[in-house]
Formats: C-alpha cells, sequence, structure tokens
C-alpha cells in the first residue's frame, strides 16, 4: 500500500504540474524535488542523528541500571496484552513506555529518539528481516494515533495568533486522540488476523522480488545482551537513599520553575539575583518604544504549570537517568558513548526512506494537485458541515508536520476565522499525527520494506483523530 501511495503522489503531481505550467522555474516541481531531497538529509535526518547519539546515550544508561525494565514492569498488565510476541522482561517494553510518554506530553524531540530505539530492540525479535512484525506494527498505529496530554505546539500557535485561553484545546485533544488511540489499536489488531496482512503473504511477496532488491537486516549493533535478573533490580539501603536525594532533586528542580517568584527572591538574597539581570541585560537585543512587559500569571494559572511541566521534562529525564546510573555503580560516561556511537548510524539508514517520501509530497503539495483535491472535496464537506477552512490541514496532516504547524498558524491569525475554527484546527493538530513521515522514519531506521497492515491502521486512526477533533471541538466550542 506505501508503494502504490507514494507512486500516485509522485505520478499525480508532475501530470498536474505539466497542466498548470509548474515544471520548471525555482517554484517548479523539478526544483522543488531537489530542495526538498536535500533537506531531507541536511534538515532532517543529521539533526535527528544528533538527537539519536543524546537520547540513545542516556537510554543505554538506564538500561544498564535497570531503570527501563522497573518501567517495563509498572505497566506489564496492559503492555503485554498490546504486544503478547515481546517478552515482559525485554528493553523493548521499556523503550516504548518511554516514547508513549514522551508523545503524551508533546515532547517530539525526545519522542522520535526513544521510538527508534524501541523499534531497534523489536527488530532484534524479528524472525523475518525486512517484514515488520504485529508488535512493530502495533507500536507504529499507537505513535500515528498520536496519544496527546498536552498539545505543546497548538497551544503555542493559538496563544501567538491571540486566541484567548489556548489551553482550552487540552481537553479536547484528550477525548479526540482517545478516540484515534482506540480505533487505532482495534484495527490493527483486527487487521493482523487479515489473509491479506499476514506474513506468510508477506514473505511470498518477497520471493518474486529479484535478489538484488532483497531486504537487508538494518541493525547491526551489539548482540542482545543478558538482561538483568530480578536480584538484580533489588535496591540496598544506600541505593534506597540516593534514590530520595534524586528525588528531592528533581521536586526542586521543578518547583523552581513553577514557581518564578519565590525563585527570585532567593536570587535577590543572595546577590545573584543582579549578576542574572546584569548578564541578560547586556545580551538582550535593544528594547523597542512603546514595548510592555507581559502580565506575570500567578504560578497556579493554568498555562504557566503547563508550561513548567514541559520545560523541566527533558531535564528532569537527564537528572533521573543519570542519577540511577550512578547509585547502581553505572561507568556513566564509557556507557553513554556506546550507546551514542548507534545514533549516526541510525541517521544513514534512513536518509533514502527520508528521501523518497519528502520528496514525494513536496512534488504532490507545490504542483497544485493538493489543491485541486481541496477544490473537489469542497462540496461533499459543505455538506457534512465540515469546515472548509480546515480541509487543506486533514489533507496535509498525515503528509508532513511542518506544512500542518504552518496551515494551522495561518488559520490562527486570519481575523476572518472564527475562534471556534481556530480552536477546531488546533485540537486537529494535537490529536493526529504525520502518518507517512513516521512510518518512513521508524521502519527506514530497521530497514522494514514489507509494512503489512500497518499504513491501513494509521490512516484509519487519522481520520479517527480529524471526525472526532471536528465533532468534540463543535460540542466544546460551538
Amino acid at each position: 500500500m506505501l508503494n502504490a501511495i507514494w507512486f500516485g503522489l509522485l505520478v499525480a503531481g508532475f501530470l498536474v504540474a505539466s497542466l498548470m505550467g509548474r515544471l520548471e522555474g525555482e517554484t517548479g516541481v523539478v526544483s522543488v524535488a531537489f530542495k526538498s531531497a536535500e533537506t531531507a538529509v541536511i534538515g532532517l535526518a543529521l539533526p535527528l542523528g544528533a538527537k539519536m547519539m543524546l537520547f540513545l546515550g542516556l537510554m543505554r544508561i538506564a538500561e544498564k541500571a535497570g531503570l527501563v525494565q522497573i518501567l517495563a514492569r509498572l505497566i506489564r498488565p496492559i503492555m503485554t496484552r498490546l504486544f503478547p510476541d515481546v517478552p515482559a522482561e525485554h528493553p523493548a517494553m521499556g523503550s516504548m513506555i518511554l516514547n508513549m510518554a514522551a508523545n503524551m506530553l508533546g515532547l517530539g524531540n525526545a519522542a522520535t529518539p526513544l521510538g527508534l530505539r524501541a523499534m531497534q530492540q523489536l527488530e532484534e525479535l524479528n524472525r523475518h528481516k525486512g517484514t515488520a512484525t504485529n508488535a512493530m506494527c502495533t507500536f507504529l498505529a499507537i505513535n500515528t494515533s498520536s496519544v496527546t496530554l498536552i498539545p505543546v505546539s497548538a497551544i503555542a500557535l493559538l496563544s501567538a495568533g491571540g486566541v484567548p485561553e489556548p489551553t482550552r484545546i487540552i481537553g479536547s485533544a484528550i477525548l479526540a486522540t482517545l478516540c484515534s488511540t482506540t480505533v487505532a489499536i482495534l484495527a490493527v489488531k483486527i487487521f493482523e488476523k487479515w489473509p491479506a496482512f499476514s506474513v506468510g503473504r508477506a514473505l511470498e511477496q518477497a520471493k518474486k522480488e529479484s535478489a538484488s532488491a532483497k531486504a537487508e537486516t538494518g541493525t547491526t549493533g551489539d548482540p542482545e545482551e543478558e538482561l538483568p535478573s530480578e536480584g538484580r533490580l533489588s535496591l540496598s539501603k544506600k541505593q534506597w537513599i540516593g534514590i530520595s536525594v534524586l528525588g528531592l532533586v528533581c521536586v526542586l528542580v521543578l518547583a523552581c520553575q513553577l514557581l518564578p517568584e519565590q525563585r527570585q527572591e532567593v536570587l535577590d538574597r543572595t546577590g545573584l539575583g543582579e549578576m542574572i539581570r546584569v548578564q541578560e541585560a547586556a545580551a538582550a537585543p535593544p528594547a523597542t518604544h512603546g514595548e510592555e512587559a507581559d502580565e506575570q500569571l500567578p504560578w497556579w494559572n493554568w498555562r504557566e504549570v503547563l508550561d513548567g511541566i514541559s520545560v523541566t521534562t527533558v531535564p528532569l529525564l537527564f537528572i533521573v537517568f543519570l542519577g540511577f546510573g550512578a547509585i547502581r555503580k553505572v561507568k556513566l560516561f564509557e556507557e553513554f558513548v556506546e550507546g551514542a556511537k548507534e545514533g549516526f548510524g541510525v541517521a544513514v539508514r534512513i536518509m533514502p526512506y527520508l528521501v523518497a517520501m519528502l520528496v514525494a509530497m513536496a512534488v504532490f503539495r507545490d504542483s497544485g494537485a493538493l489543491m485541486l483535491v481541496q477544490w473537489a472535496l469542497a462540496p461533499v464537506l459543505n455538506a457534512l458541515g465540515f469546515p472548509v477552512e480546515l480541509l487543506p490541514l486533514a489533507l496535509m496532516r498525515p503528509l508532513t508536520g511542518g506544512g500542518s504547524i504552518g496551515i494551522v498558524a495561518d488559520l490562527a491569525n486570519n481575523p476572518e476565522v472564527s475562534e471556534s475554527v481556530k480552536l477546531m484546527g488546533a485540537t486537529m493538530l494535537g490529536s493526529t499525527e504525520t502518518t507517512l513521515y513516521v512510518l518512513a522514519v521508524y521502519f527506514g531506521s530497521v530497514s522494514i520494506r514489507r509494512t503489512r497492515h500497518a499504513l491501513p491502521a494509521g490512516l484509519l486512526a487519522d481520520v479517527a483523530g480529524i471526525v472526532a477533533a471536528v465533532v468534540i471541538s463543535r460540542a466544546l466550542f460551538g
């Protein structure tokens, strides 16, 4: 199915571009294709490789310390039902849990490296290299359904557009993502039993391919290490003291972020506040005449609390992982370096998949084909009560995240668009995912070419999220 979609995007794009005279020139689809290929490698793959090195190093420390296995055990009853083919103590369980938690908090920078790490660990259990397992398809279906507790990007776009109380979409986004996740899980569990998506059929198709196109194994990392035993995770009295101190540090970091006035008072008493103000004044750009200071909100304001949690989540992740590793006497630097070595290899493996997908999406969008689809569907959507202003977002969201953010930003800053439609669009952004991009990156990281039912389940989740966002937003915002 992914092959057909990729083929259709390119052929339709070039055909429409030729009819509309958009083949040549700086804005022509040929130039756009080359620019998209460059962006895929330099703008996405290489920066992602750097983030992968950072987070895979931390994950290595967490695994050596046994923290990942502890997290997996806490949610074992749910995870074993969702992923019956994955052993309960396998590191993939912990990696998937961390990825889902990062997605819920809207931490895309942390979620993607953790998800790629989970895919690598799931590949260790794959007996048919190059073919997606049921666990991989389920994991990606949950990712593409985009379970979100705090849609940070959507809230920021509404706030920048001057929409009052942008945090109102938190409730609508949670409800919409619950609907999309439910549909994704049901779809992936039903599809995996269909003969059309069976592993046997995928292998039969693979045998018909030429020898030069055989799928590679993808990961060449270290052999599977022995999992920590129950005894290793037992903690001594000193270790419990260390964990208590670590917990107090985390509470202090979070409190400093959530209580800015009290933090400033302490800094002023110690004399550090004046030093910080002098440094900030020297580094700040010249003030603009008429510029007013932002209104100081109380710390219990929802916006301030959410900002505080978002800002401190990644630092707390560092503190907990490194602190727990130190308590368990893990060689932090050596293990971090060993884990980071895998990051660049992942970036290299996903480059061809990113180039293929981003070029196809850019050609389809800039050729005018997307505009024709919008024009054709507008009468039907008007009859269904679907706002026409949100049609570009609904079509763009499964294809590209950057384009979707641009559309929502334009909606939020457009005075002619009603507030309810702006909230509806932000909810849609926060409750859906770039399915084709996610599949290309995650499957590309382990050289999966036969995706089985992952794409149909992901697209169904997108449709469910879009419909739920519209229905729920209409009920909540009018």
